[in-house]
C-alpha cells in the first residue's frame, strides 16, 4: 500500500463507516428476528396471540414481504426525500414529530453551552488577568468535570426544586423550565473546558514572546488577548467532546426533567418498540454529534489560519502541577472509602424485600436506609458494583484490545473511529434497545462500540510518531519486514501509555454504564445496578431523599477517583519529562 493512496484510502472509511451507520440504522427492525409484522401489530394494540388475517394485512399494506435489503433501499429512499416513515404506534409521519423534538434539544443545549462557556470563562479569568504561570481553577474544573449530568440534574432536582422551591422541576412550557436542565447540561461540560483551557493558559505565560511583550510595555489587556488566542485554538477539539457529551447528556437529563426532546422521544419509542421514531430520532442525534464535530474542526483552522493549521499547532506545555506522592493521596483516599463500602454491601443480601420497612431512613440495621421495596440500600449499592464496575472492567479490556488493533491499520479504520469517537454511547444503547431489548448485555455493547475509538485514535498517533524515529527508520533500511517492525520495535513503545489511558478511562466507562442503566437501557430491575439502584428513587425523592443520595453518592465518588487519578498521573508524566 503506497503512502499516495492514504488520503484517498482515509476518505473511503469515512464514506464506509457513514454507510455502514445508515445501514444499521435502517435494518432495526430486522436486527432482532422478529417479525416486524408482530411488532408492529404489538405496538399498535398490544396483542399477545397476534392474528394472522391481521398480520397478512400489515405485511401486504407495508410490503414487508419484499425483504430486507428492498425495504432498507426504499427506507433511504425515503431518507433522500425527508420521508423518515410512519409510527408503528400511532400512525403518524415521524418527521414532524422529530423536527419539533430536535428544535428542543438544540434550544436546550445552546442553553447548557452558554452555561458552560460562562462556567469556563469564570475558572479561567482571574488566572488570566493577573498572569498567572501556575493553575488557578483547575481544581474546581476537575470537580465539576466529575459529576455525570444526570447525577448532577438529580441534586439540582432534589435541592433547588423540591426542598427549596426555586425552580419548576419538570416539563418545558416556558422560561422557568429552561434553568436547571442547562445547569446540570452546562456545569460539568464548563468544568471540563476551563481545566484544559487552565491546563493550557499557564504554559503560554511562560514562552519567551510573552515576557518579550511584557518588557515592551503592552498593557495587560493585550497580553491576555495574546495568550487567549494562543491557548484556545489547540482545545477546539476538545470542543467536540464537549458538544457529543452534551448530546449524550441531553437524553438523560430529558427523561429526568420530562422534556419532549429527541432524547425523550428516542426513549419511548424504543420502550413501545416504535422502531421509526427510534430509527429518525437516533438519526438526528447522531447528526447532532457529527455536525458539532465538523463545526469545531472548521472553527479551529479559522482561528489559526492555514500555515499553523498544516503544520500542526502544538498546545502550550501544561503546567506539571505539585511534585512528589501526595498528588495520588486524593484518588487513593477517594477510592478506599468507595471500596470500604462496596466491601460492607457485599456482605448483605440485597433482594430480601420487606414492605414494612419500605423507604426507611438509615439505622443500624441499615447503614443507608431502604428502598421503595424495603430492600438495603447499602447490599444493593455493594452489589450493584458487580454491575457498574465489574462490567466496566471487561468493557475497558474489549476496548483495549480493539482499538489497539484500529490503530495499528490507522488508514482502513479511521472513518469508523472518528464516527464512533462522534457518537454518544446512549444513541448506540438506544439501537441495542430497540432491536433487542434493554439489558446489561446491551449496555455493554454500547458502551464499547464507542469506548474504543479514543484509545485507536491514541495508537495510531503513538504509530507515527514511533514510525518516524531515526531507529524504527533505520529498520526499515536494513530490510525489516513491517510485521516485525510493528511488534518488535513499535509496539513495546505504545502499550504503556495506552494502557494507562485505558484504565483512566474506566470509571468514565462506569459512569457510562450507569447512565444507560438510569435512562432504562441497561440493567433491568430486580438486579442492582447504581444507575438502575438512582432511577428506583427518583420517584420518591421527596419523601425519602437518603435514597437517592447513595446511589447518587457512590456515582460521584467514582467520577471524583476518575478526574483526581487522571490530574496525579498527568503530573507525574509532566515532571518525568
Amino acid at each position: 500500500m503506497t503512502r499516495a493512496n492514504g488520503p484517498l484510502l482515509a476518505v473511503c472509511s469515512r464514506v464506509v463507516a457513514l454507510a455502514a451507520l445508515l445501514a444499521l440504522v435502517g435494518a432495526l427492525p430486522w436486527l432482532s428476528g422478529r417479525d416486524p409484522a408482530r411488532s408492529i401489530l404489538r405496538a399498535q394494540y398490544g396483542e399477545s396471540i397476534p392474528d394472522p388475517v391481521a398480520l397478512a394485512a400489515i405485511r401486504e399494506k407495508l410490503r414487508l414481504d419484499d425483504g430486507p435489503l428492498v425495504l432498507l433501499g426504499r427506507w433511504l429512499t425515503g431518507l433522500l426525500r425527508g420521508d423518515l416513515g410512519a409510527s408503528w404506534v400511532t400512525g403518524a409521519p415521524v418527521a414532524p414529530a422529530v423536527w419539533s423534538a430536535l428544535g428542543v434539544s438544540l434550544a436546550l443545549m445552546g442553553a447548557a453551552l452558554a452555561v458552560a462557556l460562562v462556567v469556563a470563562t469564570l475558572l479561567v479569568l482571574r488566572g488570566l488577568w493577573r498572569g498567572h504561570t501556575t493553575r488557578g481553577g483547575g481544581a474546581l474544573g476537575a470537580a465539576l468535570t466529575s459529576i455525570p449530568e444526570f447525577l448532577l440534574g438529580t441534586a439540582l432536582l432534589l435541592v433547588m426544586a423540591v426542598w427549596l422551591d426555586w425552580a419548576e422541576p419538570y416539563g418545558w412550557s416556558g422560561p422557568q423550565h429552561v434553568a436547571l436542565p442547562a445547569l446540570a447540561l452546562g456545569i460539568p461540560a464548563g468544568g471540563l473546558l476551563g481545566r484544559l483551557a487552565d491546563d493550557a493558559i499557564p504554559g503560554a505565560f511562560r514562552e519567551s514572546w510573552v515576557r518579550t511583550w511584557t518588557s515592551g510595555g503592552l498593557p495587560r489587556r493585550s497580553i491576555a488577548y495574546g495568550v487567549l488566542r494562543r491557548s484556545l485554538p489547540a482545545l477546539f477539539p476538545q470542543f467536540t467532546i464537549v458538544v457529543v457529551g452534551l448530546t449524550g447528556g441531553a437524553v438523560a437529563i430529558e427523561q429526568l426533567f420530562a422534556i419532549p426532546g429527541l432524547g425523550r422521544l428516542a426513549l419511548g419509542a424504543a420502550a413501545a418498540q416504535d422502531l421509526p421514531v427510534v430509527q429518525g430520532a437516533v438519526l438526528a442525534l447522531a447528526a447532532l454529534a457529527v455536525v458539532a464535530g465538523i463545526l469545531a474542526t472548521t472553527a479551529q483552522r479559522l482561528a489559526v489560519g492555514p500555515a499553523l493549521d498544516a503544520a500542526g499547532l502544538q498546545p502550550p506545555p501544561p503546567d506539571p502541577g505539585p511534585r512528589g506522592r501526595r498528588v495520588w493521596l486524593v484518588p487513593g483516599v477517594l477510592g478506599g472509602l468507595l471500596l470500604a463500602v462496596v466491601l460492607a454491601g457485599m456482605l448483605r443480601d440485597p433482594t430480601q424485600v420487606d414492605i414494612g420497612l419500605r423507604l426507611d431512613s438509615p439505622s443500624w440495621d441499615a447503614a443507608l436506609g431502604r428502598d421503595a421495596l424495603g430492600r438495603d440500600l447499602l447490599a444493593r449499592l455493594g452489589h450493584g458494583a458487580l454491575r457498574t464496575v465489574g462490567v466496566a472492567v471487561v468493557v475497558s479490556a474489549v476496548a483495549f484490545a480493539l482499538g489497539v488493533a484500529a490503530g495499528l491499520l490507522p488508514r482502513l479504520t479511521q472513518g469508523t473511529a472518528e464516527l464512533a469517537n462522534a457518537v454518544p454511547p446512549v444513541l448506540v444503547g438506544l439501537i441495542t434497545a430497540a432491536a433487542f431489548g434493554p439489558s446489561t448485555g446491551g449496555a455493554a455493547v454500547a458502551v464499547a462500540a464507542t469506548a474504543w475509538a479514543p484509545l485507536a485514535l491514541h495508537v495510531a498517533a503513538l504509530v507515527r510518531e514511533e514510525l518516524a524515529s531515526g531507529y524504527v527508520q533505520a529498520c526499515w533500511l536494513l530490510g525489516a519486514s513491517r510485521a516485525r517492525v510493528l511488534v518488535v520495535h513499535v509496539l513495546p513503545g505504545v502499550l504503556p501509555p495506552v494502557l494507562r489511558h485505558a484504565m483512566l478511562r474506566l470509571p468514565g466507562v462506569a459512569l457510562a454504564i450507569a447512565s444507560l442503566g438510569f435512562v432504562g437501557l441497561g440493567t433491568q430491575p430486580p438486579t442492582p445496578e447504581w444507575g438502575r439502584v438512582l432511577a428506583e428513587a427518583m420517584p420518591y425523592v421527596e419523601r425519602a431523599p437518603w435514597a437517592a443520595l447513595t446511589a447518587a453518592a457512590a456515582l460521584a465518588l467514582l467520577g471524583a477517583v476518575s478526574v483526581t487519578a487522571s490530574t496525579a498521573l498527568g503530573a507525574a508524566r509532566a515532571h518525568r519529562r
